[in-house]
């Protein structure tokens, strides 16, 4: 099993900031992809955070990723739009997407924003949490351009991404309620994780090269590859393939139909949907029934080997405030290759350690 370093919250910021700036960022790029990434490792989804930076490294120098790209609207239909992310970093198009869709939500009780050609958009509850902060509901189908990972249901092979699906729910004064998950058993970059670690991941997630099961994280990362099932069986691959319908061949353009392997790029679609509760219907009556359906469902009795039942995104806000305090865990695997990444990209390694430690 591989090492441990538990890494403070404010080095880790610094360290991770001199990484990204070998991609030739600007300051406020740097500051976005460095912020989005170490949140993902706050909020306990250490597979959307900085172990992400080697893949995104490979991703750059083959040419499938621009830094310093902006969104580009390519049509505007007022509560309608269709946006191209130009291959820019994810972290930084997904917040000006949303921000364009927000203001229109606002303007007209909802919009719909079709965004195509983005890198890899990371944890998408961030945008979600983006969404809710400006009083919106949202929801978001995601697709994934890049090796394909996921079986479909009664398939022995990969052909498709975790393709996730998101959608978030403000409540005044309250944190957000805040659903996302992948249509995948667990997320592709939890397999790295796991390999990383040295663990197996759990029973009925994974298939080998030859279609049986396994639980060696190898077969994701590593030739020769294997798949990711998809949750509840069938209602996952059918989750999924909406995702890939409505994120990738109507929002981008662009479905996942190859097995090239070769390219590091991870491209994504998303069709979002934004609607302000307070033009659909009177708010506080809606946050109130909302409340109350809450307050019926905690009052369940907890089963034994639970400690209570939790609402979607309460998970990530107490992992933030436990790894704010605490520190921030990295395998000393993924360190590693996150040093070699700096490496690839020009910068010090031996001064994002210091930084670091």
């Amino acid at each position: 099993m591989s090492d441990m370093h538990l890494i403070a919250l404010p080095r880790l910021q610094t360290a991770i900031a001199q990484v990204v700036r070998g991609f030739g960022s600007s300051p406020d790029e740097v500051a976005a992809v460095t912020g989005n990434l170490i949140e993902a490792n706050l909020t306990g989804h250490d597979s959307h955070g900085i172990g992400m930076l080697p893949r995104y490294a490979d991703a750059y120098l083959q040419g499938g990723l621009t830094p310093n790209a902006a969104v580009s609207t390519v049509l505007d239909g007022g509560s309608l739009l269709r946006l191209d992310g130009n291959r820019g970093f994810g972290q930084v198009i997904g917040a000006q997407a949303m921000a364009l869709g927000i203001a229109r939500a606002q303007a007209h009780g909802s919009c719909i924003v079709a965004l195509g050609n983005s890198h890899h958009l990371g944890r998408i509850g961030a945008w979600a949490e983006q969404a809710a902060a400006a009083g919106l509901v949202s929801l978001h189908f995601v697709n994934v351009i890049s090796r394909a990972i996921v079986a479909p249901h009664g398939g022995g092979d990969a052909r498709f991404g975790t393709n996730p699906f998101c959608a978030g729910v403000p409540l005044t004064g309250r944190p957000p309620v805040i659903l996302d998950f992948a249509t995948s058993m667990i997320a592709q970059g939890k397999t790295r994780v796991a390999m990383n670690k040295g663990e197996q991941v759990p029973p009925d997630c994974l298939i080998d090269d030859h279609g049986q099961p396994t639980r060696e994280p190898r077969f994701t990362v590593v030739p020769p590859f294997g798949a990711l099932l998809t949750f509840g069986d069938h209602k996952g691959f059918g989750m999924a393939l909406m995702c890939e319908l409505l994120g990738g061949a109507l929002a981008a353009g662009m479905t996942q139909r190859d097995g090239d392997a070769s390219q590091k790029r991870v491209l994504n679609g998303m069709f979002s949907v934004l609607v302000d509760p307070a033009a659909l219907a009177d708010r506080a009556s809606f946050e109130a029934e909302a409340l109350a359906f809450i307050a019926w469902v905690r009052a369940s009795p907890v089963r034994e080997g639970f400690d209570a039942i939790h609402i979607a995104g309460e998970p990530e806000r107490a992992w933030r405030a436990q790894r704010t305090a605490a520190g921030v865990p990295v395998d000393a695997t993924t360190w590693q290759e996150i040093l070699a990444a700096a490496g690839r990209l020009g910068v010090d390694a031996a001064a994002v350690q210091a930084a670091a430690f």
